[in-house]
């Protein structure tokens, strides 16, 4: 039988084999694990973190020589994870899937795991610890339990779970109800610490929320008004706790068992922890800390004022071209992302889209080549190892194209030029939209249905001849907008590349 990945096992794997024939590059951890003490709690144990942001901590602590940077990592609704690292002693695998090439290193930097459910207690000590400094948060959006406005949403049972815990803990009873939200838990952490006079703290959001660290100050902000009692905490939040906006960013597919089989055969070891990533990798942060924080600029990341710029770059390059890739991929009935990109004139439509339409409305950051970085994610997207499929990427259009394509529309048409590349993908998922509700698009031998949050809306305004198309979905503003839907500009464009793609 395989041993299991831990610290008894660790020094047993095949390990630093860099440089030999036939075998791929497998290395340990860049700390002592042992010699590591925890100064961060991570909320949201999943495999995006364990490949982004404890990578990182990690490459930070051992680049400055920092044994402080321990990671407490605190799962969600499920025990699972914690039940797959406590066994390894917090040991775990990233296997990096390139287009040609394959690495594994092992992480020592996550020293703890919890579950709310059974250690509540223990994560509100650690965020209210002197030696904690910093809180890091991939939760995902439902996570936050906001309400349609925004707002949190006081009727979730979860959050006013929490919230009522919040209220006796402030009067001085200890943290026995187990957390039932990630956003409660983090204020009850914060009311522990201010009681203990611990000091300032860093909370830093890593989800994919526009502006997430405002959104996340506004909703913490927003729950202690409405708590009885918490106006001197909220006193000390607003002067003592800092929200960082970040931007964030690697293709994490999910992990299979061949991963795990792949992953066994390069260690000797078995990895019930094993996540995988693509080579790629970015983290862009706000450089806004209250206190003490990893050093991650020397470990990649870019530390900035602001972070809105790299956050439009990726929307505006990376996700608009995922969104052309999947919409045109899927009409010529390629499965993949990877198959779609290696057609040449789906490239070729990519292209246009950025060269033409996107980099000229976006401003270079600092450090950051918009043409480099196209080309970057090009490559990205031909790596056949990160599993996206045409139809994955499609879906949800409604809601993607106004965060992804629609602002570059809106910019062009404002400086005067004709927005003829970005048509090309509204187009592209105008006939999408109609294949898909007509039932006329066949996908890797699937008949493929239309997967959106507005799918019984764009299905009605999709029925009917392919002529009158662009007006027909144009004037669904809730896509649209009013403005765009009265744009003949636009309507023209999109009917000109509809009756190209009904001629392919």
């Amino acid at each position: 039988m395989t041993p299991r990945l831990s610290r008894t096992t660790l020094p047993g794997a095949t390990l630093a084999r860099a440089g030999l024939p036939g075998h791929a590059n497998v290395r340990g951890p860049a700390v002592d694990p042992g010699a590591t003490s925890v100064g961060l709690v991570h909320l949201g144990l999943g495999a995006f973190h364990r490949a982004h942001q404890a990578v990182y901590t990690e490459d930070a602590a051992a680049a400055a020589g920092a044994t402080g940077w321990g990671i407490l990592g605190v799962t969600q609704r499920s025990a699972r994870v914690a039940e797959q690292l406590a066994p390894q002693d917090g040991l775990y695998g990233v296997l990096t899937k390139g287009t040609d090439e394959t690495s594994l290193r092992i992480i020592g930097s996550l020293r703890d795991v919890s579950f709310p459910g059974t250690g509540t207690a223990h994560v509100v000590r650690t965020i209210a610890a002197p030696t904690t400094h910093v809180v890091t948060l991939t939760v995902t959006e439902k996570g936050y339990r906001r309400a349609a406005d925004g707002r949190p949403d006081l009727a979730d049972p979860d959050l006013g779970s929490d919230v009522a815990a919040l209220a006796a803990e402030l009067g001085g009873a200890d943290p026995e109800q187990p957390a039932r939200s990630p956003i409660g838990l983090l204020l009850r952490g914060l009311a522990r610490r201010h009681r203990d006079d611990a000091g300032p703290i860093t909370v830093v959001c890593c989800d994919n929320l526009a502006e997430n660290g405002p959104v996340v100050e506004g909703l913490v902000q927003a729950i202690l008004t409405a708590v009885p009692g918490a106006d001197a905490l909220a006193a000390w939040v607003a002067a003592s706790v800092t929200f960082p906006s970040t931007m964030v960013d690697r293709i994490v597919p999910a992990t299979t068992d061949q991963h795990r089989a792949e992953a066994a055969r390069l260690t000797g070891l078995d990895d019930h922890g094993l996540v995988v990533g693509e080579p790629f990798t970015q983290w862009v942060i706000e450089d806004r800390f209250a206190g003490d924080r990893p050093a991650w600029e020397l470990a990649g990341a870019t530390l900035t004022t602001d972070v809105a710029p790299y956050e439009r770059a990726k929307l505006r390059v990376l996700n608009a071209s995922h969104s052309t890739l999947a919409y045109l991929g899927a009409l010529r009935g390629y499965e993949t992302i990877a198959e779609a990109i290696a057609d040449p004139a789906l490239e070729a439509v990519v292209h246009a889209l950025v060269d033409e339409d996107v980099l000229p409305t976006l401003q270079a950051p600092d450090g950051l080549d918009l043409a480099q970085y196209r080309e970057d994610v090009l490559a990205r997207f031909a790596n056949p190892n990160t599993g996206h499929t045409t139809v994955q990427v499609a879906m949800d259009g409604s809601a993607k194209l106004p965060q992804r394509l629609l602002g570059t529309v809106r910019d062009r048409l404002a400086a005067g030029a004709v927005p003829t590349a970005a048509a090309a993908t509204i187009a592209a998922w105008m006939s999408y939209v109609h294949a898909t509700t007509q039932g006329g698009l066949e996908v890797a031998g699937h008949q493929v249905t239309l997967d959106d949050p507005l799918a019984g809306v764009l299905a009605s305004a999709a029925a009917g001849s392919v002529d009158g198309l662009p007006g027909r979905l144009l004037a669904v503003r809730q896509v649209f907008g009013d403005d765009l839907a009265e744009s003949e500009v636009l309507r023209r464009e999109v009917q000109a590349h509809l009756r190209t793609l009904a001629a392919v």
